[in-house]
């Protein structure tokens, strides 16, 4: 099986009522009626309570699934502002709380542990993975690397994906630009024979490694030419081939990209979600 998801399900006008509008914010169900899964930030920030994911419930069809970022303090993005034992562990309850409601319905596709760069490979931090597991023992994890220190050689790669199939954990798939000292390679590793994660992050060299004041909205600057879907939709058919799924997540997204991308993925794959959520009549544009 193959599916598609977005990052956030709002940001995306193609899928409204007026996609030609640059604004326009879709809702969750005008989403889900055309992709079967989407990826939420919320709870990197802040983790929502359980009221708040059965609402998002109430909006998509029993099928629909959801991918989950964990919460800040459990991907230890606290480095300036270190947390407490007691908090991280409060966190950790929290999170396993709010997505009950999944679970119990099978929407939940993945809790998403994406790392900041300066969580390098080193004992401890192997160790961490080790104890994420134990925390949310039952839980779909997949990891994403975003320190170079993890991919250093082949030896090193063996080792990690070795370390993640034993803690039952997927290792994403991560397209985005990359140096010595920045960002990671494109490497397409299979942790996981469930669930294989292709994260898209756009080839926006310039925007990826030049940080100034507008970076975190240039960096997904970037729409996939049709070669270069191609070239992805070949490598998907080949990974579907030992997983039951492949989940590709566009977040390419800066200038409203992922949603063209995207459709342009699904025609290329020849795929045909069932299951979707009813698609409202668009509105005519008189003017």
């Amino acid at each position: 099986m193959i599916s598609l998801s977005l990052t956030t399900w709002s940001d995306h006008p193609l899928f409204t009522n007026h996609p030609k509008d640059f604004n326009s914010k879709a809702t969750l169900t005008q989403y889900a009626s055309y992709l079967p899964a989407v990826e939420v930030d919320m709870p990197f920030y802040r983790i929502p309570p359980v009221s708040t994911v059965e609402n998002w419930q109430r909006q998509v069809p029993a099928q629909f699934q959801f991918i989950l970022k964990a919460n800040r303090l459990m991907t230890k993005h606290d480095y300036y502002h270190p947390a407490t034992p007691d908090e991280r562990n409060m966190a950790f309850k929290r999170f396993q709380k709010c997505v009950e409601p999944l679970i119990k319905k099978h929407q939940l596709k993945t809790v998403l542990f994406q790392f900041p760069p300066y969580f390098q490979r080193n004992s401890k931090n192997a160790n961490y993975l080790k104890e994420i597991r134990k925390r949310l023992p039952k839980l779909p994890i997949t990891v994403e690397f975003r320190n170079p220190s993890w991919y250093r050689d082949r030896k090193i790669e063996t080792w990690v994906a070795e370390l993640l199939a034993r803690l039952g954990m997927t290792e994403a798939i991560v397209d985005e630009p990359n140096n010595v000292n920045n960002g990671v390679p494109f490497l397409p590793v299979i942790t996981n024979h469930h669930l294989i994660v292709l994260r898209l992050h756009g080839r926006n060299s310039y925007g990826w490694f030049h940080q100034g004041k507008n970076w975190r909205r240039t960096r997904t600057l970037y729409r996939y030419s049709p070669q270069e879907l191609k070239d992805l939709a070949k490598l998907v058919k080949q990974l579907s081939k030992d997983a039951h799924e492949v989940c590709v997540i566009f977040n390419n997204n800066s200038a409203k990209d992922a949603a063209p991308n995207a459709m342009q993925l699904k025609h290329l794959l020849h795929l045909h979600f069932k299951h979707l959520a009813p698609r409202q009549p668009r509105q005519m544009n008189l003017f």
